[in-house]
């Protein structure tokens, strides 16, 4: 069951970021159906963690990325995925406290926020780093 679906219009042109947004869309999809199934809060919070522990890795990809090629807007960015993890771990923590309804709450707010930080923030970088030479597409797939 899937409740969001990767389009290429949200693409930044970098197979390698492409592959990680679609990867968070894949465990938000898991989450949803763990959800929508009402499943054991166990499930519930093993796909939950995985999706905090899976958005940190991204961000720490991009990131590294921007400072590498010393990417401008790189602090303002850092900051924004900053708030965003805290706004997770939140979540997160209030889903182990006990409350259950924060997974849908949390799937929502990743819902309307990945998509837009796609577009209007992400997409920014994909100059400064086809400039420094990253590729497109991999030359070779590792993962």
């Amino acid at each position: 069951m899937s409740m969001i679906m990767w389009d290429d219009a949200y693409s930044v042109e970098i197979q390698e970021i492409d592959e990680q947004h679609k990867c968070l869309i894949e465990i938000m999809n898991e989450l949803y159906t763990a959800l929508a199934n009402k499943s054991n809060r166990d499930l519930v919070g093993d796909v939950l963690d995985k999706l905090v522990d899976y958005t940190k890795v991204h961000f720490a990809v991009e990131e590294t990325l921007m400072r590498i090629f010393h990417y401008d807007e790189y602090e303002e960015h850092k900051a924004i995925h900053d708030r965003i993890v805290k706004r997770v771990l939140e979540y997160q923590g209030q889903f182990r406290a006990g409350n259950d309804k924060v997974g849908m709450e949390l799937l929502m707010f990743l819902k309307d926020w990945l998509f837009d930080h796609i577009n209007k923030v992400d997409k920014r970088y994909v100059k400064t780093f086809h400039k420094h030479g990253v590729k497109k597409n991999w030359l070779k797939r590792f993962w």
